[in-house]
């Protein structure tokens, strides 16, 4: 008797101790939401994590100082919430890959929201759409995705370029056609930077590369500054839509930057910062 007595009240302990540590964690949930906001509107100065070398999406200009379409983008976010921004160069899977633990509030580098990612940073909302073409040298004599069979192709690391090119692309947004593969690549490059495939595409065709996976303003923005390039026409690679992106789990602060991003849709703020900077305007799909 006395066994089972103890029996009863050792239960009836953990499941006390298992309901206080279940409210703790909601409250320490409760506590927690909103924080980025809290952490924002009162130091009155937001934190945006970016790219240094991605022209004309975000890049150092000869003053050293950041330009382009998503340091604008920022901006313009950081003016409707009243608040100063400065900017936040991390490595590429580090920007996309969360845990960010308070370092940055925002992630603006045009992001794909896949699959993968969704399951470590939060989608805030998309702020353009972006087609992927393939580019070759001016002198490469390929018209078509057939003539780049078993050729050596260049894509940024860590990007849906390089998921693409792996046939291992996941798009996570509603509404889109299914990823078609028509590429057979001989071998796959990759590369830390956006432009360091165009540099050794550059060097003439099939010197280093064959060809190279990219958005479409990004090889626009090459050849518009000289690069000895050109895109295979008609054919892209595929298509998606970028998000800005945000540290998971603090919906107050997603659904007020959100918001924002769907004001600047409605009054034309991102139509005009695409065609300033891209010639056209990508706010529409």
């Amino acid at each position: 008797m006395v066994w089972r007595f103890n029996r009863r009240t050792v239960v009836k302990k953990f499941i006390t101790t298992l309901a206080a540590g279940a409210a703790a964690l909601v409250f320490a949930t409760v506590a927690h939401a909103g924080a980025t906001l809290d952490r924002v509107m009162e130091k009155k100065a937001m934190v945006v994590a970016t790219n240094s070398g991605w022209p004309p999406q975000s890049y150092l200009d000869d003053n050293n100082e950041m330009v382009g379409f998503d340091i604008d983008v920022s901006r313009e976010i950081a003016k409707r919430l009243g608040v100063e921004v400065s900017f936040e160069t991390p490595e590429w899977a580090t920007l996309t890959g969360g845990h960010w633990q308070g370092r940055y509030d925002l992630g603006v580098g045009s992001v794909t929201p896949t699959k993968a990612r969704a399951q470590v940073i939060d989608f805030v909302g998309i702020y353009y759409y972006s087609p992927y073409v393939y580019v070759v040298h001016k002198d490469s004599t390929a018209k078509t995705v057939e003539d780049l069979k078993g050729k050596v192709i260049g894509v940024e690391t860590a990007t849906t370029s390089e998921d693409f090119v792996n046939r291992k692309l996941e798009i996570d947004a509603p509404g889109l056609p299914p990823i078609e593969y028509k590429l057979e690549p001989g071998e796959v490059r990759t590369f830390a930077d956006s432009m360091l495939p165009f540099d050794d595409l550059r060097l003439g065709d099939g010197v280093r590369l064959d060809a190279v996976i990219a958005p479409e303003q990004t090889a626009m923005n090459a050849i518009k500054n000289g690069y000895p390039l050109r895109m295979l026409e008609g054919e892209r690679a595929f298509s998606e839509p970028l998000v800005i992106i945000a540290e998971k789990g603090d919906a107050e602060w997603t659904a007020k930057v959100g918001g924002l991003i769907e004001d600047m849709k409605k009054d034309g703020t991102l139509s005009a910062l695409t065609t300033k900077w891209y010639g056209k305007d990508y706010s529409a799909d």
